[in-house]
């Protein structure tokens, strides 16, 4: 009986190899490119940022002096006026820079994060008398249920103070003159679920995606209202998520816009 041949392994080419090697290493080339570029951006915003915030503090700091007329009067009453639009300006301004260094921190991940036992009264309390002009301009109301007794949480205290902040602006921005804006902060096992609700006409539920990308604002005419760049929300996405939360938005039409924060409780 013949003896049959020995089964020999059989190899692909060495060009087969070859072909599904390269493409592997062009994309990891790719996207260690793609992770230098970000890291360059990343660092081109935060030096623009500091070197942007040192002339902005001059501008507000002497329009500030002219408009309060502290070493005398002006003379033309234009002169206080102008000088009262210079410092709004540069106000703004100064806003969008901070917003610009914090995107570029906390995608960068150079942001210190301490995170320790925080009162979401005395965060509101802060967040509040910051915005108190803002909302007296626009005419709404704060609600805070149960303010005194809301549970505490482990977080950052500048963070939590910044997520507050940026979406109780992003609220008296769309609610309507003269309604209010519900806060409720209540445990949900071992987190605490925060909800500011604006009570306007809300938006589209498919805009909701875009709102969370910075610079990026929604189609509808609401959203246009803002004069922002977009970056609030985004900012506060990143610091939940910093610090072991979530934001989600939700949107009913001709009920506001909902966004709620999960924080772990204390």
């Amino acid at each position: 009986m013949a003896q049959a041949a020995p089964i020999r392994p059989v190899h692909a080419p060495e060009s087969d190899q070859a072909s599904q090697t390269e493409p592997q290493s062009r994309l990891s080339a790719r996207a260690r490119r793609e992770a230098a570029l970000d890291e360059t951006k990343r660092s081109f915003l935060r030096m623009a940022s500091h070197e942007l915030r040192t002339p902005l503090n001059s501008i507000l700091g002497f329009s500030e002096i002219i408009a309060s007329e502290l070493y005398g009067p002006l003379g033309a009453p234009q002169y206080k006026e102008y000088a009262g639009i210079i410092r709004m300006s540069g106000a703004r301004l100064l806003k969008l820079v901070n917003q610009v260094l914090e995107i570029a921190r906390l995608e960068g991940r150079a942001m210190d994060i301490d995170l320790q036992q925080e009162s979401i009264d005395h965060a509101l309390d802060d967040a509040l008398d910051g915005l108190r002009e803002e909302i007296a301009q626009a005419g709404v109301k704060i609600a805070i249920e149960n303010q005194g007794a809301l549970p505490a949480v482990i977080a950052d205290a500048r963070g939590l103070r910044n997520i507050l902040t940026n979406l109780i602006q992003n609220a008296v921005i769309f609610a309507p003159a003269g309604s209010e804006i519900s806060i409720r902060a209540q445990s949900a096992g071992r987190h605490v679920e925060i909800s500011i609700v604006d009570h306007g006409p809300g938006v589209d539920p498919a805009d909701i995606p875009r709102l969370l990308m910075p610079f990026e604002q929604g189609e509808n005419a609401l959203t246009r209202r803002s004069e922002g760049a977009g970056l609030g929300l985004p900012i506060v996405e990143l610091l939940c998520l910093a610090m072991d939360g979530r934001l989600k938005l939700s949107s009913v039409a001709g009920q506001g816009l909902t966004a709620n924060v999960r924080l772990p409780a204390a």
